[in-house]
Formats: structure tokens, sequence, C-alpha cells
């Protein structure tokens, strides 16, 4: 029953199984209220001031078009670890949103903001001095408004299996695309429970994990997915996704919500191509986010997944705050989805 309260609604654990669906979400970048603590120099420049120190306009020596423009539009699309010509400023405080992903704990690692040691969260460290991914910058802001619009973007998980959302040792957790707009309040900005999303099977198959979890106390805690594609477009840009490696959930359960974080290692190439595809330097120039700087920063930031050639970190240790909203997940039946591979084969 759509757009009713969470009293009013049918159970949503019905037979053991109850969905949610993502209505907002963040990377993890835990601020001060003045950022002194973990910025303490302030914030990075971004594309326009980093051209006005190449190229101020009162110099006296002349230069094209090619020479300037296009040489830094380039080198948003062919990044380099040459060495940082502006002065980049990394996270200098110790308390950080993330997980313990790897079990230990070790001089780079943060501090949870409940006193957890051994928080891996070395994308934080890269770009939580740059304003744009702060609270209300811009990639802060429209990449979660612009996600709540975007089919594309539609991402579920699915518990099956389930005994109690208080506590149950085993269940499953699947993660989908979905294919339907998400219920708003009258408001149009708060998300109600209750509403349904049909799981992509025919397009979604690349988003589709499954994985064991378990309840503690109303926390879901999952095993690492291995690799976990998430998709993470701009309304218009097709094929927006994020990579991230041994994927792993923890999120407080109620029957209307799911909050908490999801945490693993970005693939640091997708990360960069995504944000290229997605965002062009006139917007990248809002919230001071230069690409250039910020991909030598999470090479050489990055902490696993080793190059087996060249030796170099392809992944960083990362972290996204997250909400997601109860839904009843509708799954086709066989024939539809035996038809829908039919029409992918082209047969």
């Amino acid at each position: 029953m759509l757009g009713l309260s969470g009293a009013a609604m049918a159970e949503p654990l019905d037979g053991g199984r109850i969905g949610y669906v993502l209505t907002e979400r963040h990377w993890a970048v835990y601020e001060t209220e003045d950022s002194k603590t973990e910025c303490p120099d302030g914030f990075n420049g971004g594309p326009r001031e980093q051209f006005d120190e190449l190229f101020p306009e009162d110099s006296k020596v002349e230069r094209t078009v090619l020479e300037t423009r296009l040489m830094r539009e380039g080198r948003q699309f062919h990044p380099t670890t040459t060495p940082e010509p502006f002065p980049f400023k990394e996270v200098q405080g110790d308390i950080s949103y993330g997980m313990n992903l790897d079990g230990k704990v070790g001089p780079e690692d943060f501090q949870s903001p409940d006193g957890e040691a051994g928080i891996d969260n070395q994308l934080y460290r890269a770009i939580g001095c740059i304003a744009s991914y702060r609270t209300d910058g811009a990639v802060w802001f429209f990449e979660n408004f612009f996600m709540a619009g975007n089919g594309y973007t539609r991402w579920m998980i699915e518990l099956t299996g389930v005994d109690s959302l208080e506590n149950d040792d085993d269940v499953t957790v699947t993660t989908y695309r979905g294919l339907d707009d998400l219920v708003t309040d009258a408001s149009g900005q708060g998300f109600v429970s209750g509403g349904t999303q049909r799981v992509d099977v025919r397009w979604g198959q690349s988003f589709i994990n499954e994985v064991k979890g378990k309840i503690v106390d109303g926390v879901l805690t999952t095993q690492p997915i291995e690799v976990a594609k998430i998709p993470w477009s701009q309304p218009g840009v097709s094929g927006g996704y994020h990579l991230i490696r041994d994927l792993q959930l923890q999120l407080k359960l109620t029957a209307n919500e799911a909050q908490g974080q999801m945490a693993g290692y970005t693939d640091v190439a997708q990360f960069t191509h995504r944000l290229n595809t997605n965002w062009a330097t006139h917007h990248q120039s809002y919230g001071q986010l230069s690409s250039p700087s910020e991909y030598r920063a999470l090479r050489r930031l990055a902490d696993a997944y080793p190059d087996p050639e060249t030796g170099a970190n392809t992944a960083i240790s990362s972290s996204v705050n997250m909400t997601l909203t109860q839904v009843y997940i509708v799954h086709p039946s066989e024939e539809t989805q035996a038809w829908n591979q039919v029409a992918k084969n082209g047969k």
C-alpha cells in the first residue's frame, strides 16, 4: 500500500524476506565544525585556481588554446603520476568513518568516531579537503540529488531467510538494480517505505551479487563481495558505475529503512573515469575539484590490489554513508526471464 506510514502497511518481513532501495548516499567524509582538525591548511584549489596560477592574466607570454585550455582538458582524461605541480592538502585528522577492511591496525589507519581502531578509508584522506565532497558541496549534493531521479542508479538489497530484524546469525543478502521511481512524501524531499521495485534482470545482471550476512542487535553485517559493481551515474550519462572490491555492508535495520555504510576497496582508474565522464571540468570547478591532482593523490594513497606488473596499488580503501528505504521487491516470472534472455541473445 503506497504512501502509508510504516504502522499502516502490511508487515514488510514477509516469508523471511525484506527489501530496501537506496535513497541517499555520500562518500564518507568526517567533518569537524570548523574543518581545522582535518584540513588545518584549508581546502584544495580546483581547475580555475590552477589555471590562473599556470597562466596568469597579466602575463605577457603569448600562448595558444592548444597550449592552455586543451592541454589542461587533456590531462583530465589522461592523468599521470608525475610529480604534483600544486600543493595538495590531504586530511590530517585521525578520525574517519569506515570499516576495518583488512582486520589489522596500522599506522595509516583511522579511528572511528565511536573509538574503533584500524579504520581503513584512504579515500577520505585524498578527498576530505576537497570542498566538493564535503556537506553541501557540489558532488555531495548533486550526485545524491540526481540519484533519486535517475533510474540507472536504482540500487537495491534484498534479505532472505530472515527470522528477525533484531538477531539472526544466517541471512542471505542479494544486490540488484531496480526499474521504478522512488516513492516520495508530499514534500517531494523525503522517501516513503512500502513502495515496489521491479528487478532489472535484462540489463542489470552485472549489478547482482549474493552474499551471506548476519544481524546482531539490529545491525546487519555482510561477508565481503569479491567485486561489486555499483551504479553511480548522472542523468543522461550511460555506464556510470564504481567497482568496489571486498565490499561489505554494515546497516542498522528497521522495518522502514536501513542506515549505515558500505565499505571496500574502490578501483582508482574507474573512480577517475567515472568522475570525468560524469563531471565536466566546468562542473568540477564548483567545489574546487581538480581531477588530475585528485588522481595523483588516489594513486599515491591506494592501499590494496597491486598491479602484477608494476606493483602499484590499484584500489583505495573507502566508505559510503547510506540510507535505504524499505520496498517490496518484485521478481519477474521464470517465463519473463526466459524471454528476456532470448531477446538479449538476439534469438
